[in-house]
């Protein structure tokens, strides 16, 4: 069972690439991610297709990880028998709340390290929900894609983010196997996802030379968003992405961000280009 299970995780996977394509790019190009959807579907028995594709209409997010002993899409505490079971893998098994198909997460995936917030801290709002000045990092000397991503990892995990920046860093370049997360006017989206424990979290890195994030692409990436997805935060994701490619289809408001030489100036601009997108 446990193939089958795996297959479940790359079909959402592929699903929600897929989405995010739709989200960032104003004609994505789809053929290829639907034939790859397709192709899995058919490995599937029919029963199990239909209710996947059901969830996944139902609540977008149809196969989770159990964390903490928990669903992670509802948060219902799970039995321990059910825990087991899952661990197991020997059937399918659902969360008996919210009906979502349940896996044990990937011990390659680092672990959220608990970050206590002040007693008394101010509501944040627009992009301070999900990002912040320690996560700034502004002309990075990364010449390569990969090479931003484990700067930017080992950002996250400096911060204390993350427990483990390599871990981080090798499950977003898996992720950007799949399909490149670099898009129009020089910008990218890598991510991971099933980081739990923890909300949406964004760092921003930009390049004054630029990346060449896809092989043998012309463009360059100068402007990197790094996201740590949550599984409840699936939906938020998608909001955030296209309030993030609303403000920077416009150079200028790109153009303010490649200026900031320092991590407070690259808040500020973030700050002041996403005010009226990123709620």
């Amino acid at each position: 069972m446990k193939p089958v299970i795996n297959l479940l995780v790359q079909l959402q996977e592929l699903a929600e690439a897929r989405a995010q394509q739709e989200a960032v790019v104003s004609n994505p190009q789809l053929t290829e991610l639907d034939a790859s959807i397709e192709a899995l579907r058919k490995k599937l028995p029919p029963d199990l297709s239909s209710k996947f594709t059901k969830l996944q209409q139902k609540g977008h997010v149809a196969i989770v990880p159990i964390a903490g002993g928990r669903c992670s899409a509802c948060a219902m505490q799970l039995p321990s028998s059910l825990i087991q079971l899952v661990a197991a893998g020997t059937q399918v098994s659902t969360c008996p709340t919210c009906a979502r198909i349940l896996y044990m997460p990937p011990e390659t995936l680092p672990q959220r390290i608990s970050r206590r917030t002040q007693r008394f801290e101010a509501p944040k709002i627009g992009i301070a929900r999900f990002s912040a000045l320690n996560l700034m990092m502004p002309h990075i000397e990364a010449a390569t894609r990969d090479e931003a991503i484990e700067e930017m990892s080992m950002k996250l995990e400096a911060e204390q983010f993350v427990d483990n920046g390599r871990k981080l860093r090798d499950a977003a370049i898996a992720r950007e196997s799949i399909i490149s997360t670099a898009v129009e006017h020089g910008i990218a989206f890598p991510h991971v996802r099933g980081i739990e424990g923890g909300g949406l979290t964004l760092a921003l890195a930009t390049s004054k030379k630029g990346i060449r994030c896809e092989q043998g692409g012309k463009n360059l990436t100068r402007i990197i968003f790094f996201l740590l997805i949550p599984t409840g935060a699936s939906a938020f994701y998608l909001k955030l992405l296209a309030g993030l490619t609303e403000s920077f289809q416009k150079k200028e408001n790109r153009d303010k961000l490649l200026d900031a030489d320092t991590p407070e100036k690259l808040w500020k601009a973030l700050a002041a280009t996403t005010r009226s997108t990123v709620k």
